[in-house]
């Protein structure tokens, strides 16, 4: 390998030396054989692993249904759902022609009688190493089908058409596409969303079936680097929706779906700090917006007067509302209050009330509600001890009907386990909630996994993992830290912890490890967060890497700093509403550098770290992690530092379902043995 010339960077008066730069060439041969030497140096240094994974593996395996179906939802005529088949990789897309208003009869292993597959993951994908789908989407009157395909992990789809009548994939073929789409009332246009050189959707699109991509009209470009667009229908399917944001920003444009070859209105102009989305129901739009109302409020428009918003649902300091599903004869909406989430219904009559739930920590929301003319409403729930499960509420007699819980084999009971809440203090006096999961019995203080994410606004809420319980079998505990810069508890709880604030996120994950120290919850703590929850990962290791017995960072986002500074580089200019803009503000590059990971390694010992990347990433590039490691080596102490990088997929790791599973096994091997546990679950009732 040549010997690599080190890259020099100098902002606002500050000249750095980047001696890592070289691996940013991912076309470099070099770089491949470096990767892939990582790769075999973590393969030797867990080679004492392997029984171990595999165990893992089959213990997951082992609790899956690998031959399921997933509850049909009503849409039109039909009932639609996916299943999977036992030694397949991906999901198959079906639906079977609805005779009734209650979903079939669900018989574990098998097919619905009159089943038409719609799209089988496994067929598509064929040899290729990677596969995902991006959209899927069908006509109004059932009858076609618009669906892209990734082979590579780099999420730029080929968008294709399918005649659900013959089966047969029509001509149409566009490639380059981003996620989703929206099909006109009449099903004869089909508009779809492309990216520019730094990934951004930015281009709104017309394709009228039966003719080439060629002729496909261009509806709207953003111009505004820091704003993305999306296309999508009103529930109602009766008005096409072209949203345009950045972070902080919103403007809605809509075009009534029975005439797509229109042009869209503007809803309201964007105004800096204005968010709003809107949904359509009979004569007036439904807007939940956050001006002047930091957790955001519920309006009403009229259709002819979008702009003029009538409060529906007033701001409160201590709800935040996260979304809104208009029906026929009632409005069902998504809100979070102290760290949780929960679902309010209004009535075409009588009183607004809440749905309430059988566990007090849950995750519930509105899922699978195409149908407009429905007197139920479909939901999500899980817990930490709860398999995620399907609802319908019924709004009569209000009522929680349950459809299925997802299967988990091999015995599981949930009352052998137990989920809590407990707050952490951070040094400024802000009380942390921490979510926990133990199995009951384990004797305490005990290994414990402590999870964080805590940026854009996304909550990391209470769920269920069947990998989780080959660490809770094993005696360990699982910990969320639900750190500021996530939004569990509200609009502040995220402005709190971004921009300028951002340290409040990492001093929040340090005050949890620390409580779970202090209170007799942990006798060692392996810290593991993905993408932005990496930086997290990165940030607290440079911090406390006392606090820590290890730490498992994801396509880590550890070179913040640098790939902020270059607009060239997918995403960056609208992150510079998250993270602050540090090439044109010498105090944001200043605050930057003060705490992104790869700037701040030090000469100190570290605990074991344990990065794992993919090669076609294209939110957070392969060699941020690759970088960040190479320094550790050669200035920290401790370890050892490991990379692994999946050299065939992108943000979401390894696409098929076994090999996501092995991937995970791989993992929860090292967080063992970390832990200094290899021991084989207990065994019992509970396993």
């Amino acid at each position: 390998m040549a010997k690599k010339v080190p890259a020099e960077r100098t902002h606002h008066g500050d000249t750095v030396i980047d001696e890592y730069a070289w691996l940013a060439g991912k076309d470099d041969p070099d770089t491949i054989a470096y990767l892939e030497a990582e790769n075999a140096f973590t393969q030797g240094r867990t080679e004492h692993l392997k029984d171990l994974q595999e165990a893992i593996f089959q213990e997951i395996k082992g609790r899956t249904l690998e031959t399921d179906l997933s509850v049909p939802t009503r849409k039109g005529g039909w009932w639609y759902y996916s299943r999977t088949e036992e030694g397949k990789q991906y999901g198959i897309q079906c639906r079977v022609a609805a005779t009734g208003d209650t979903p079939p009869l669900l018989e574990a292993g098998k097919p619905l009688a009159g089943e038409e597959v719609l799209l089988d993951g496994n067929e598509l994908a064929g040899d290729s190493p990677f596969f995902a789908v991006g959209t899927s989407s069908i006509t109004p009157d059932g009858t076609t089908l618009a669906y892209s395909t990734d082979f590579s992990g780099n999420e730029r789809f080929t968008l294709r058409f399918k005649d659900l009548r013959t089966g047969e994939t029509l001509p149409d073929e566009i490639p380059d596409v981003f996620y989703g789409g929206a099909w006109s009332s009449d099903g004869s246009a089909f508009f779809y969303t492309t990216v520019d050189d730094a990934w951004r959707p930015y281009r709104v699109h017309r394709h009228l079936l039966g003719t080439s991509a060629e002729q496909d009209v261009l509806v709207y470009e953003e111009s505004d680097e820091r704003f993305w667009v999306g296309v999508g229908l009103t529930r109602s399917e009766r008005y096409l929706v072209l949203a345009a944001g950045s972070k902080i920003t919103s403007e809605v444009r809509v075009l009534d779906a029975e005439y797509p070859t229109g042009e869209f209105a503007v809803v309201r102009p964007r105004q800096t700090g204005v968010e709003y989305s809107i949904d359509h129901a009979g004569d007036r739009f439904l807007v939940l917006h956050n001006e002047g109302a930091a957790n955001f409020e519920l309006a009403t428009a009229p259709i002819d007067a979008p702009d003029s918003w009538t409060p529906l649902i007033a701001h409160r300091e201590d709800t935040r509302l996260m979304d809104v599903q208009a029906f026929s004869d009632h409005v069902a909406v998504h809100f979070r209050r102290d760290g949780l989430t929960g679902i309010r219904v209004l009535p075409g009559e009588g009183e607004p009330y809440e749905i309430s739930f059988p566990e007090p920590i849950h995750t519930a929301e509105p899922a699978g509600n195409p149908e407009f003319h429905t007197g139920r409403l479909r939901l999500a729930y899980a817990s930490m001890v709860t398999p995620p499960s399907v609802y319908d509420y019924d709004l009569t007699s209000r009522e929680l009907i349950l459809l299925k819980r997802r299967p988990v084999l091999g015995g599981y009971d949930p009352d052998h386990y137990e989920q809590f809440r407990e707050w952490a203090v951070a040094d400024d006096g802000t009380r942390i909630p921490i979510s926990i999961v133990a199995k009951k019995g384990t004797e305490r203080p005990a290994p414990t996994v402590l999870y964080g994410y805590g940026s854009y606004e996304s909550s990391i809420d209470p769920s269920f993992s069947v990998a989780r319980l080959s660490l809770l079998d094993r005696g360990l505990v699982f910990a969320v830290a639900h750190v500021r810069g996530g939004g569990e508890m509200g609009r502040r709880w995220y402005d709190e912890g971004k921009l300028t604030r951002k340290k409040n996120t990492f001093d929040d994950f340090v005050a949890a490890a620390r409580h779970l120290e202090e209170s007799g919850w942990s006798s060692g703590i392996i810290a593991r967060g993905g993408s932005a929850g990496g930086l997290l990962m990165g940030a607290v290791a440079n911090l406390a890497p006392e606090r820590f017995i290890g730490v498992v960072a994801e396509v880590p986002f550890v070179d913040a700093l640098n790939t902020i500074l270059d607009p060239s580089l997918p995403l960056t200019v609208i992150e510079w509403d998250e993270w602050g803009d540090p090439l044109h503000d010498p105090d944001v590059y200043a605050y930057m550098k003060s705490y992104t990971p790869y700037e701040n390694v030090q000469d100190r010992q570290y605990p074991p770290i344990l990065a794992i990347t993919s090669l076609n990433d294209t939110r957070v590039l392969y060699h941020e992690p690759a970088k960040w490691i190479a320094r550790l080596r050669a200035t920290a102490k401790g370890g050892p530092f490991l990379l692994k990088t999946e050299m065939g997929a992108g943000h979401g790791g390894r696409s098929g379902r076994y090999d996501a599973w092995r991937e995970e096994a791989f993992t929860l091997s090292w967080i063992l043995d970390r832990a200094e546990t290899d021991k084989a679950p207990e065994t019992g009732e509970s396993t």
